[in-house]
């Protein structure tokens, strides 16, 4: 789910303390001395526990030197440490605990998780405290792990769609392309050293800049002593690794921005529109009006899916919004008729044009938007060893309290307020819009002649 904070729920207070925030009944939140937040939630229905820390890191801390290492530390976590001096021997504690493991890296979250038979939940909360606090970095094992990373980023630049994909980011966060781009630099992962590690863990791995989260069947109490024993001596950083070390913002589009990437891979055109859209910092209510709106569009029902797919001017159209902390983009993507790109990509500019009008979508719509969202929110929470990453991600990205009312405020959400976001953000507004063509469809289209600034459609 593409998906939400407003208040930052650091306590720090002289002892540890319970945060008060608006929590489900079986969510339990407390806050310890060094300014790591604890969430604990109660689900008894099958005897397994899941263990996650998550960490605001991610690209959008990235310079271009380090641009792809908050994965590649992702990667190294698994390995050894203080506790376990080899990556053979973190794996044999691995089988011992019945772990299953895993971790992501995202823009602005990586996060870490076990989950484990219930009666092996303290020595995986020290096992889990092992990798977090005293992590080796030994070279030898780094110069594999630098392998296997380079690697995930050649498998993903053998899709078509990569291409496109990774000229809209530089089009749209123009020099600070790297912030949003999560996958990397062959030369930084190539090169990276132990050195480079430590400087990410010096900057962001501490209590106060991460969530433990431990879910299942547990009892709150219990956990919360057991993580004040083996986690409550980790000490914190003395500084907020955002102050100390700024997140730059991202520059507004100035104009239209179109642009043409070829691939021998490609086997179809795809278009496709981005705008900087709001963030959990500045915007809040918009956010949950682009969550909306985003669902109207992508309906089969909605106008923008009857004037291309149903006219059969596209195969596939899709519009998402993906929720930050630091600009959250907008993206329309749609695969046009390869015989009539041209009339596709008109009639998409057309719908843009009228997304604020008061018959764009219907009352009835709205409202099923609105049931859908609160029908994904509910299967999310089916499995709670899964839900727990949904929690950390809005952690990172927005706030608990954000999260919590996040129904709520969805609900809330009128067709006034999505006119407001639509006018703010999107209709109007400069955008980048990219067309990718193998090279023989842009000898046969002559992109040129209509995918640019001076359509006359535009005139």
């Amino acid at each position: 789910m593409q998906k939400k904070m407003l208040f930052l729920l650091m306590v720090l207070f002289t002892g540890a303390s319970y945060a008060q925030t608006s929590l489900p009944s079986n969510f339990f939140l407390k806050t310890l001395a060094n300014g790591l937040q604890v969430l604990v939630i109660e689900d008894h229905s099958v005897p397994l526990a899941t263990i996650e820390i998550a960490t605001k890191n991610g690209s959008y801390t990235e310079p271009p030197e380090f641009n792809g290492l908050s994965h590649l530390y992702e990667h190294m976590f698994f390995k050894a440490n203080k506790d376990y001096p080899s990556q053979e021997a973190f794996m044999d504690r691995i089988k011992e605990l019945g772990i299953s493991f895993n971790g992501t890296t995202n823009t602005e979250r990586v996060n870490y998780f076990f989950t484990l038979p219930k009666f092996n939940l303290t020595k995986g909360l020290e096992f889990m405290n092992s990798a977090i606090q005293y992590p080796k970095f030994d070279t030898a094992e780094m110069r594999k792990e630098n392998v296997v990373v380079d690697g995930e980023f050649q498998r993903n630049e053998s899709n078509p769609f990569f291409a496109l994909y990774d000229s809209m980011n530089h089009h749209l966060w123009g020099d600070l392309y790297s912030r949003k781009n999560v996958i990397g630099n062959h030369e930084v992962i190539l090169t990276a050293t132990p050195a480079k590690m430590e400087a990410i863990k010096n900057k962001y791995y501490w209590p106060n800049n991460s969530l433990l989260t431990v879910a299942g069947d547990v009892q709150h109490a219990d956990v919360f002593n057991e993580v004040e024993k083996i986690m409550g001596s980790w000490k914190p950083s003395g500084f907020d690794p955002f102050k100390k070390y700024p997140i730059p913002e991202f520059k507004p589009l100035q104009k239209p921005d179109y642009f043409v990437v070829q691939s021998e891979n490609a086997k179809v055109p795809v278009i496709l529109f981005n705008w900087m859209g709001p963030d959990t910092r500045n915007d809040i209510k918009a956010t949950y009006a682009a969550d909306v709106f985003s669902y109207i569009l992508s309906q089969n029902s909605s106008k923008l899916s009857q004037a291309l797919k149903e006219s059969g001017l596209a195969l596939q159209v899709g519009f998402s919004y993906f929720t930050q902390k630091y600009v959250g983009p907008i993206s329309l993507s749609v695969i046009p008729n390869p015989a009539k790109v041209k009339e596709c990509f008109e009639e998409v500019e057309k719908q843009i044009s009228m997304m604020d009008s008061d018959d764009y979508f219907t009352d009835q719509q709205l409202e099923t938007a609105k049931r859908q969202l609160e029908i994904n929110d509910v299967r999310q929470k089916e499995i709670t060893s899964e839900y727990v990453h949904t929690v950390s991600f809005w952690w990172c990205s927005a706030t608990l309290d954000y999260y919590f009312n996040y129904i709520k405020n969805l609900k809330n959400v009128s067709k006034a307020d999505i006119q407001q976001y639509v006018r703010k953000y999107i209709k109007d507004k400069p955008f980048a819009a990219g067309l990718l063509v193998s090279p023989q469809m842009d000898q046969q289209l002559h992109p040129e002649s209509f995918f640019t600034s001076n359509n006359p459609l535009k005139k």
